[in-house]
């Protein structure tokens, strides 16, 4: 048996395409990327989150010369939404990306890992989570679901002991 798998997003050639509050969410995520720590690769990711109560929280990479010691923007920005309003839902996340030494003109994907945590994120809530992904030039994508990034992703489901 032989199984296809989709991957559904909307691509916009500019912020002014999108919705009134998903440039608002872009626009925070470019501004998180001034708190970017980016020393050696100078690869700077910024993003920001939309809570279900009205927030918005964002985050920035560190990295570290000792390169799996790295926080990326997604994975601290998740931390930091959870940390701050435990109680509110993520309802779309917002990443985008800038380089010192090249120009950035796709969006900004996230790495294996951080598809794995948000994946996580979406299946917490049990609702889908939103992506708005940015590089400094080029094309904006939007991804209505984590999922649709990460198909046939390792969940908890995997966990469960009968």
């Amino acid at each position: 048996m032989r199984r296809t798998y989709q991957i559904v997003f909307s691509e916009y050639a500019g912020t002014e395409a999108l919705p009134p509050d998903d440039r608002q969410l872009l626009a925070a995520a470019v501004n998180a990327l001034e708190k970017s720590y980016a020393p050696y690769s100078g690869f700077r990711v910024g993003a920001a989150a939309r809570l279900s109560n009205g927030a918005v929280v964002s985050g920035a990479n560190f990295e570290n010369v000792a390169y799996p010691m790295c926080l990326c923007a997604e994975r601290s920005t998740v931390a930091a939404a959870l940390s701050q309003y435990p109680e509110a839902r993520i309802t779309t996340l917002a990443v985008t990306a800038a380089s010192t030494k090249h120009p950035v003109t796709s969006p900004a994907m996230p790495c294996g890992a951080c598809r794995q945590v948000l994946f996580e994120v979406e299946q917490k809530y049990g609702q889908p989570l939103r992506l708005i992904l940015q590089g400094q030039a080029g094309p904006i994508w939007v991804f209505e679901r984590v999922s649709d990034l990460l198909p046939l992703a390792f969940g908890p489901e995997m966990l469960r002991f009968v």
